[in-house]
């Protein structure tokens, strides 16, 4: 049976993605601990009631995981919360309008390879900042919340570690990762020019693209837990820390 992820959804008036990562069980028993760890969308339209909202939920440190140009564009204050960021810098939208300065656009099929070739990037590439992530949860005492721009692809790949981290299975990992098409309304102020099709691949999240993450920490790293202690620099400790903060009856 598919867990329902529909009670993790936190309602706001400025963000559509924003949900707790607690409530899964892990394949040894207990569950992930709720209200502890929050996933979102970009935090920059929050109202005064959202803000009203987090404080109630004790949020008191954002991780930000945009690029250096996106924090510039669309800044935000979060009363009574820390921020810091963590860049992974966009590199899709790069890619699209590359093709397009050659003459080439881009077909539905395509944009789906680029978004697997981003996913494979960020195993690549990006281990470090998602270790960062994952030990500022582990020692971070109170609840936290880590978002980029739609809260689907940076966000989705770091929500998918640190959940098969604490034991969840991969199912239900996919589970909460789907859950994004059902919930993120897209930011029209956020504009490309590129056909609705390959828009369509570019604002949504498939399968495929985190399966093709999975396959390369499989295939290229031997496996999670070894990715881990290697790209991702966790120590052991830091491993227990996470466990012991966020697995609970």
């Amino acid at each position: 049976m598919k867990p329902d992820r529909s009670n993790t959804v936190v309602a706001l008036e400025g963000a559509s993605n924003f949900r707790d990562l607690g409530g899964l069980a892990t394949s040894h028993g207990p569950h992930v601990r709720r209200a502890q760890v929050y996933r979102s969308d970009h935090l920059a339209r929050l109202s005064v009631a959202d803000h009203q909202r987090l404080l109630a939920l004790r949020v008191t440190r954002c991780v930000d995981l945009r690029g250096h140009l996106e924090r510039e564009v669309t800044p935000y204050h979060l009363p009574g919360a820390e921020q810091e960021h963590l860049a992974i810098e966009p590199t899709v939208l790069v890619r699209l309008r590359e093709l397009r300065a050659r003459g080439q656009q881009p077909s539905r099929v395509e944009a789906v390879e680029i978004m697997r070739d981003t996913y494979r990037a960020f195993v690549r590439q990006q281990g470090p900042v998602f270790g960062q992530l994952l030990s500022r949860i582990g020692t971070h005492d109170e609840a936290l919340v880590f978002h980029c721009t739609a809260g689907k692809d940076r966000t989705g790949m770091a929500a998918a570690l640190l959940l098969e981290l604490l034991g969840v299975h991969r199912d239900d990992v996919m589970e909460d990762y789907l859950l994004t098409n059902q919930l993120y309304k897209r930011d029209h102020r956020l504009v490309e020019e590129a056909p609705s099709e390959v828009l369509d691949v570019l604002w949504t999240v498939q399968a495929d693209f985190l399966h093709a993450a999975w396959r390369c920490i499989d295939d290229e790293f031997g496996g999670l837990q070894i990715y881990l202690r290697g790209p991702a620099g966790l120590s052991t400790a830091e491993v227990q820390r996470l466990h012991e903060k966020l697995l609970g009856e």
